[in-house]
């Protein structure tokens, strides 16, 4: 039988498991300023950037769509007028977020942004 000090770490790591919003896992990996994917349903689309603020109602994002990252990229490059959304989505339409990461030789969009731009992320994203 597990004690009661290790069920509450227990919920602690994994705050989906009540279903309920904890504050908890907004201070963790995905803080502020954490580079995101996020996809959403109803409908079903993908975007990437700046998260700003994880909240119970919803979540706000500095980004663009993911569909659109190459052209946004080359239009960076060729120094054409292009700039970022500032966006909220509420809650439920959130189906997962995940941080924008190296996953083995796969480099991560943002490492993808740099290597044919030569800018930071940070360029586009800032709020």
């Amino acid at each position: 039988m597990k004690s009661k000090n290790a069920k509450q770490t227990a919920k602690r790591r994994n705050p989906s498991s009540s279903g309920r919003f904890h504050p908890q896992a907004a201070t963790g990996l995905f803080r502020p300023g954490a580079i995101v994917l996020l996809t959403l349903n109803n409908p079903r689309e993908k975007y990437w950037g700046k998260l700003l603020e994880l909240a119970p109602a919803g979540l706000s994002l500095c980004g663009i769509e993911l569909a659109s990252f190459e052209d946004a990229t080359n239009m960076f490059i060729a120094g054409e007028a292009f700039s970022v959304a500032t966006l909220f989505f509420p809650m439920h339409r959130v189906e997962r977020m995940e941080l924008d990461v190296r996953n083995g030789d796969i480099p991560s969009i943002q490492e993808r942004f740099q290597s044919k731009s030569g800018k930071s992320i940070e360029v586009l994203v800032e709020s």
